[in-house]
Parts: structure tokens; sequence; C-alpha cells
């Protein structure tokens, strides 16, 4: 895990520079606070963890971004607190813990709208620009669950046109059972404890992709761990077979062609001198709706407002060339929506269709409030990552986040989002103790092959 924390503190540092305006520090000193601040937030993690369920850990943790009012503390624990955030479904929430502006810069492309470009749905175009290709490399805001769903959805379209490998970050290889299985548990990664990570891989898997993990083993950050995930893919896919076709799910800057990387070279720029290869890079981090009193960029305002889009959308000029924000860096940028919150969660969730909402009520936590419901596949066992998570308290619709997951009594309800099939639903409360659990089976007509 602490590569991937120590890779927090070189983001954090870049939005806290361009959301504190009032910050007195110098840059040195206020890179040393991050590091004491790290250590903190580290200290502060591994004691969460000792706690008993999720609930109890997530709680343990807002409880402590709530006591400590320390500039550095909270922008770099925000991190933690936002990744808990879309662990237990709080995907609305999570950005007022942590969130990176998105400043206009001088390497920015020209505005899509400046003329020449048409607007396309992101997964039709992008599944024609992926014919033909080696590899498909695609970005996430990690604590953006958004911005896993266009990659989820294509997966069955990229499946269909020959690509037989996924490898997502911090997907431990460690995890050997993780193919048979047929779907993640906690042991499989990191991000995979958040559903909508978590469904991704599971789709994978059920379309008859090679699931890849190639995160470092090693410690190290920088260049060091660029190489060694780079090392990695190469070495556990086109070395083992020269004919594969991979789709990778990565993090942020990890996928760009051209630049400095943390000092060094990116994941793909290391890739691509491996194996020779040019991938497809997706930009999907960077034009997306920011909360208020953060910063969108101009040009991502000036395209939703314009054109109201209701699905991710991207840009072609008349050749069908794809308009890309850094286009030295990445070949195509994905624009997000405005997002549509349903009884306080975002529509999005519905995966283009896959899936519909399905209410669940308070009434079967038995008064025992913050409630944390969890809805797995029939078929899976008791320690799958659930297809969909749901905090219920009586305080669920508080705009503050040191109001969400208060000790309380009430009625409550809210929505999560399965595919159609069979589940087992499930309540606990924060001392892990099992409230209640039912079979329910959620109608409609199966999508595509990858729902179990």
């Amino acid at each position: 895990m602490r590569f991937a924390l120590a890779l927090g503190i070189a983001l954090s540092a870049s939005a806290a520079f361009a959301a504190e305006k009032e910050q007195p520090l110098s840059p040195y000193e206020w890179q040393q606070a991050q590091k004491v601040a790290f250590e903190q937030s580290e200290k502060v993690y591994n004691e969460a963890l000792k706690r008993n369920g999720l609930l109890a850990q997530f709680k343990a943790m807002r409880d402590a971004y709530r006591s400590d009012a320390n500039r550095a503390f909270r922008v770099v624990f925000g991190q933690y607190m936002s990744w808990y955030q879309t662990f237990v479904g709080d995907s609305a929430g999570v950005h007022v813990a942590y969130s990176i502006r998105q400043l206009p810069a001088h390497d920015d492309n020209s505005s899509p709208l400046s003329g020449g470009y048409s607007a396309k749905n992101a997964v039709d175009a992008i599944a024609e620009l992926a014919k033909g290709r080696k590899a498909i490399f695609f970005n996430e805001a990690h604590n953006v669950p958004l911005t896993r769903t266009v990659t989820l959805q294509l997966l069955s379209r990229l499946r269909a046109e020959g690509y037989n490998y996924f490898a997502a970050e911090t997907v431990y290889a460690s995890d050997t059972e993780l193919q048979s299985r047929g779907y993640p548990v906690a042991k499989s990664g990191f991000y995979t404890m958040e559903p909508i990570s978590a469904e991704m891989v599971r789709t994978a898997i059920r379309l008859g992709y090679k699931v890849i993990g190639y995160e470092t083993e090693d410690e190290g950050n920088g260049d060091v761990r660029e190489y060694d995930q780079a090392k990695n893919l190469y070495e556990r896919v086109f070395k083992q077979d020269p004919n594969a076709r991979v789709v990778v799910n990565a993090g942020y800057a990890h996928i760009q062609e051209n630049g400095k990387y943390l000092g060094g070279s990116s994941m793909a720029q290391h890739f691509r001198k491996l194996s020779g290869i040019d991938p497809l890079t997706i930009e999907q981090t960077m034009m997306i709706e920011h909360p208020p009193g953060t910063e969108d960029h101009p040009y991502y305002r000036a395209v939703v407002d314009s054109l109201k889009p209701t699905t991710p959308i991207v840009f072609e000029d008349k050749n069908g060339k794809p308009w890309s924000l850094k286009a030295k860096a990445y070949d195509v940028s994905v624009i997000f929506p405005l997002e549509q919150l349903r009884d306080d969660r975002p529509t999005w969730l519905e995966l283009g269709g896959l899936r519909k909402s399905y209410s669940v009520n308070g009434s079967a936590c038995q008064a025992d409030f913050p409630c944390l419901i969890e809805a797995r596949y029939a078929s899976e066992s008791d320690n799958a990552i659930p297809a969909d998570r749901v905090v219920l308290n009586p305080t669920e619709k508080a705009d503050r986040l040191e109001d969400r997951l208060v000790k309380g009594h009430g009625e409550a309800r809210a929505d999560i989002y399965l595919r159609p099939g069979k589940y087992r639903i499930s309540g606990t409360d924060e001392a892990n103790r099992v409230l209640f659990r039912q079979d329910v089976t959620v109608a409609g007509t199966v999508p595509n092959a990858s729902t179990p």
C-alpha cells in the first residue's frame, strides 16, 4: 500500500497549492509538512485497519480527519478518506475529502469547441479507435469511480474485437486464485475494494480475459515503480504471448506517453520502450466535474454548458482523429457529463443501462445505525467484494462530511445498483455484526455475457 500513498503526496502537493490560496509556507516547507502528514496518515490508517469491519475502519478514519485541522494532514489524509468513501458507496460525497483542481495549462490543446470537431459517444468512438491495436491504456482518478465506468462498459466490445488480457493497477499477482474464483476478494487488490473497480475485474473474467497483476512487488516510487510496472506488464503478457492484446487500467499520468513523470518516465513510456508497442491512451481524469469550491477546466464547463451531454463523449475531427486536452501525452480525452443525483446517489451507477436501481429500506437494520448494506451475487461467497454497497443512517442526506455516518435511530432508505440477476443482500452494524440477510432477484433481461 505504501507505494500508492506515497504517490499521493506528489498529487497532493499540486492540489494543495491550487486549493490553498492563503498558503503561508514556502514550497519546501509545504513539502516537508506533507512528509510529516504522510507519516501521521499511515499511522492513523494502520490503526483503523485494526477495527473489525469496513464500516468501523471508515468511521475511525473519519473521526481522525475531523479531529485534526492541520492543513497538510487534511490534504494528505483526505486521499485515504476519499478512497474509503468510495469503498462504502459514498461516491457523491467523495470530493469533500479530496479533489484535484484541473487548471488550464500551457500545454493544453485548443478547445474542441473552437471548430473542426464533433462530439461522439465515448464507448462507440473508443471501440472503433481500438480496432487493430495491440494495447489500450485507460486511466482513472482512484477516488472517482465514475472514471472507471467507460472502461467497464467497453470490456465486452473490446473482447469481441480480440482483446484477451486485462490488467489493473494494484491488482495483486499474489492472489493466484483470482482467475479461477472469478471475482475479487479483499486480498485481490486495493482499489478493487471499491465495487465498480471490482465489477471491472469480475466482468473481465466473465468475458474470458486473462487478468494480470502488474503492480511492483518491491518498495519504491517514481521511476522505479513505473519501470517495474511496465516490465511486469510486458513480461506477463507479451513476452508470454506475442499475439496478445491487452486492456490496461491505471491511475492518472501512469499512462502519459511523453514528458517527465515523477522525475523520470511513466509506466506507458517504459512499456513502449520495452515492447515496441504504441498503446492507445485514453485520458479520463481531467475533463470531469469538480465539486463547488474547487475548479473545473474551462473547456469542460464550456462543453457541458453548450452540449449538455448525458453520456461520456469524445471529440473527433472530420478524418476521425480524436481530440485530446494534452495532445502530446494522450491520444483521447473523455469528457464526462455533469453528475446527476437520485436519492443522494449518482445515476451513472446504472453503467449505461447495464444495471438498474433497487430500493433497500433501513427497517431491516433493526434501528441500528449506521448500517452497511452490501449486495453480493448469489453465486459468490460472503468474502466477495459486493456488486454495490451503501450506508444507511438517519443523517445520510447531510451535506457536511462530519455529519455522515453519525450513530442514531430512525428510518432510512437508499438505492443500490445491480445488473439483472440473483443477489444476497446483507446489513452489518459498526461492530460488524450481521443484522439481516435476504435473497433478492433483480428483474430484467441479462444485457450481455458479462453478467454472472
